[in-house]
């Protein structure tokens, strides 16, 4: 059935409506496809390439959203419109939705090789731990990445941001339940790295809206953006459990202790010893400062010297080139464990901060499996270019301004755990799961309980978080052992009433 599919798209087609006669995309295309688990298990699906519109109030055309969309099919061949739907998306901002479909609970997976870079022609397989067997699955590409595209004289700046974005998804997801009869299934949001951020917003949002929903999962979570700006005493606190963990993985410290327990130690000593030691700042004492630095040394492997110089404010630049400088080695961002050869001299550390072995190893294969996938099973002719990371055009123009509910302000470093908590006390049967990882230095596991913890929920509200901590990176489903633990849990976590 999917060959017969895909030879019947085989030539594009493109729609167009009158009244946006500038905005051209191509025909919807749908296969019937099946899923084989490890276990002998089947699914049969149906995989639709399509474009969502976006439009205001008054019914004007803002652009057309990506979509790319799994549903299980019964023994009739029939989608089941009570079960559940959930929207999937990644960050940023300016990211597609690509590594969280390819990489982590899509259908299909591309199989990954420890912390080697993978091959140009490493195979697309049957993703073992599917967020398909509990869920159909909406992968949604925000506007300005993929293949999304905005309506012609469209304002750019009004979604570019926070609210414009979170509004922009309500609507899609709006117009995606509404066009396919599916306002029936309980709606779950799926959102890695800055799509945490927009899941806090949108949750409330989609709440305000009428949509009620289901369950929340934050993969990679950063809620208040105050926290990672560096000069701030919580984004030094952020790092250094991260940093201690890695240390550990290189053999730097940390040797003959549980990974996990080595962690809970460094959680635990960066509150109740670098914590007050940060905000003293120069009123701590020589005495007291080196102390500290030989306790922190010995969590993280730098010299006691490195971390004085620094007056124990490590940032990630410096500690991602300092941990294997003798080896001529840089750490990655996204996932620590993953290195690459230091840069040349007349590039430096500066640069080496804006390259990531972790981001290298996988990314361009995530987007190859797309268009392969598109391509040959569905028999989609998408644009030549698929913009996986548009970084240039959204990432540097994005705003940050956001008013938190009930401060009356909007704020230019805003914490939207403070919606977050809003949507969980207005829809108290909201679920939610927080999954991070022990090596993942880009959104780190110690910020996201800090920003928890203190928006003093209920001890009802706390019981409908479930906490989730990986040995992984940002990524958590390049890990396979993290991709069948996370497997397991989002499992139980879907189950859970």
């Amino acid at each position: 059935m999917a060959e017969e599919t895909a030879e019947k798209k085989a030539k594009p087609e493109f729609l167009s409506v009158a009244a946006d006669n500038a905005l051209e995309v191509p025909a919807t295309a749908t296969a019937d496809l099946v899923w084989h688990g490890t276990d002998g298990g089947e699914i049969a699906y149906r995989a639709t390439a399509a474009h969502v519109d976006v439009r205001d109030d008054a019914g004007t055309l803002i652009g057309k959203m990506f979509s790319l969309a799994y549903a299980a099919l019964d023994a009739d061949g029939a989608v089941d419109s009570a079960r559940p739907v959930t929207f999937a998306y990644n960050g940023g901002p300016g990211s597609a939705s690509v590594p969280i479909n390819f990489g982590g609970i899509g259908p299909k997976r591309v199989a990954t090789d420890g912390l080697n870079h993978l091959h140009a022609d490493a195979p697309l397989e049957d993703n073992p731990e599917t967020l398909l067997r509990d869920s159909d699955l909406v992968f949604l590409d925000a506007l300005g990445t993929g293949w999304s595209r905005f309506a012609e004289g469209a304002d750019t700046k009004a979604v570019f941001g926070i609210d414009g974005d979170a509004d922009a998804f309500a609507r899609a997801i709006c117009t995606w339940l509404e066009e396919n009869r599916r306002w029936s299934s309980p709606v779950y949001l799926f959102g890695e790295s800055y799509g945490t951020v927009r899941n806090a917003v949108l949750m409330r949002v989609l709440g305000e809206r009428g949509v009620k929903v289901t369950g929340v999962v934050m993969l990679s979570a950063l809620f208040d953006w105050m926290q990672v700006q560096p000069g701030s005493d919580t984004y030094y606190l952020g790092m250094m459990p991260t940093f201690a963990a890695t240390a550990q993985h290189f053999g730097k410290a940390g040797q003959g202790v549980d990974v996990d327990e080595w962690f809970d130690r460094a959680m635990a000593w960066n509150e109740d010893v670098l914590a007050p030691a940060l905000l003293r700042g120069d009123r701590l004492g020589a005495e007291r400062e080196r102390a500290v630095a030989e306790e922190m040394s010995s969590f993280i492997g730098l010299s006691v010297d490195h971390i004085l110089e620094h007056h124990l404010r490590i940032d990630l630049g410096d500690f991602r080139t300092e941990l294997l400088r003798a080896e001529k080695r840089v750490c990655g961002r996204f996932d620590m464990r993953f290195t690459s050869d230091s840069p040349s001299p007349v590039q430096g550390d500066f640069f080496a901060m804006g390259e990531d072995a972790s981001d290298d190893a996988l990314d361009a294969n995530w987007i190859m499996a797309l268009r392969r996938f598109c391509s040959e099973e569905l028999g989609y002719r998408g644009p030549a270019t698929y913009l996986g990371g548009n970084y240039e055009k959204v990432n540097k123009t994005w705003k940050w301004s956001h008013e938190e509910p009930g401060t009356g302000w909007p704020a230019d470093a805003p914490n939207v755990a403070v919606d977050l908590a809003t949507a969980l006390r207005r829809n108290p049967t909201c679920k939610l799961a927080i999954i991070g990882g022990r090596y993942d230095a880009a959104t780190t596991f110690w910020n996201v309980v800090h920003d928890i913890s203190c928006q003093f929920l209920s001890p009802a509200l706390k019981q409908r978080i479930r906490w989730y901590r990986y040995g992984c990176g940002h990524m958590a489903y390049v890990d396979e052992p993290t991709l069948h633990a996370m497997g397991a849990d989002l499992r139980g976590f879907y189950a859970m009433r």
